[in-house]
């Protein structure tokens, strides 16, 4: 039997659980935070289909290179869904994808950004919104878009992912990377935050399930909660990386993330060289004693996984350590030589970790 769309049965949006009026709610109430983001270069308010970016301003550079990242906050989003707390993993996200994009030297100039949601919370939303536009003045760069998608069916009510993209430039001369890594050379590392947006699903996995503990609980090795620890920001190291650029001479950055120290450490050392990071130089935090002990995951599993209190590496010139060293001090970030690079023998591996962690 037919059915008459006009007597009021018919299929609508609504009905399929997307709320478009949610939606728009939650653009007005993130215009603000995003406002706070604008750069000079930037055209335009929200709600364009597209952000612009005055690329005349590049016109000072003589060969400007834009350099690109994308990424996302992985499980560590789960967190924030139990806790209730949405105003912080926005800062994950751009430290994600900003802290990649610096690792060449380049200034980050601009990011877009992709929330995902089962239902629209307007005010849930904006929060997400609120942590990635504060990100986004921790890194220098503007936010001039993103995306909300609502999905019904596919998530449920309270379910949410976040991922960005980023944009920034770099003069081509001062481009850094493994061809300026020499012989000699000092290996810089920089303290994390903590656990910052990579290994959750081991981490969630020890905690939750092979531990059985709560985010609620207080935890006294921490110092808090394990729903604070988790939760804990990642560093955002966009312009202490810039810094140093301008202060003295820097050969090369390695971003501490998926994979763990080494094998991102490696990635920046060429061919013939090997980098040496020595554990006695640091002690890792209490989290990642928690997670090996609680779990039982050997060192090497830990250390392939978690950033192990290093968030940010530095290659440098010994003759520039010092300057590096004042020049992170002074912007209030924890720093200290941890390694070398030597020629690289009949060693196969690109970095490796040597000696045992300061206790």
């Amino acid at each position: 039997m037919s059915q008459n769309p006009s007597a009021g049965g018919g299929a609508s949006y609504a009905s399929a659980g997307v709320d478009i009026e949610a939606g728009d709610r939650a653009v007005e109430l993130m215009k603000e935070w995003v406002k706070k983001t604008q750069r000079p270069e930037v055209l335009g308010g929200l709600g364009g289909f597209a952000g612009l970016f005055d690329a005349s301003a590049l016109k000072r550079y003589e060969r400007p290179l834009l350099a690109s990242a994308t990424d996302g906050v992985g499980t560590k989003v789960d967190i924030a869904r139990q806790m209730g707390v949405y105003d912080t993993i926005g800062h994950d996200l751009v430290a994600m994808v900003m802290d990649d994009i610096v690792v060449c030297g380049a200034e980050p100039l601009f990011m877009t950004d992709y929330i995902c949601v089962g239902k629209v919370h307007p005010e849930r939303v904006a929060a997400i919104v609120k942590g990635i536009a504060e990100g986004c003045v921790l890194a220098g760069c503007a936010l001039v878009g993103g995306e909300t998608a609502e999905h019904p069916g596919l998530l449920g009510p309270d379910d949410f992912d976040v991922a960005g993209a980023g944009t920034g430039v770099v003069e081509y001369d001062r481009l850094l990377g493994a061809d300026r890594i020499r012989t000699g050379d000092a290996v810089i590392a920089m303290a994390s935050s903590g656990l910052h947006s990579n290994g959750y699903s081991l981490v969630r996995h020890v905690v939750f399930d092979r531990a059985g503990m709560s985010l609620d609980q207080q935890v006294d090795e921490l110092g808090r909660t394990l729903g604070e620890e988790l939760l804990e920001p990642t560093r955002i190291y966009s312009l202490d990386c810039l810094a140093l650029t301008r202060t003295t001479e820097v050969h090369a950055f390695s971003h501490i993330t998926g994979g763990g120290l080494a094998a991102n450490l490696a990635r920046v050392i060429p061919d013939g060289l090997h980098a040496t990071v020595d554990r006695s130089t640091w002690t890792p935090g209490a989290i990642f004693d928690l997670v090996g002990t609680a779990g039982q995951v050997e060192r090497l599993e830990l250390e392939k996984t978690l950033n192990m209190g290093v968030g940010m590496m530095a290659v440098v010139p010994a003759e520039s350590v010092d300057a590096a060293l004042t020049t992170l001090a002074d912007r209030g970030l924890d720093a200290w030589v941890a390694g070398e690079i030597t020629e690289r023998g009949d060693r196969t591996s690109g970095a490796e970790l040597v000696g045992d962690y300061a206790r």
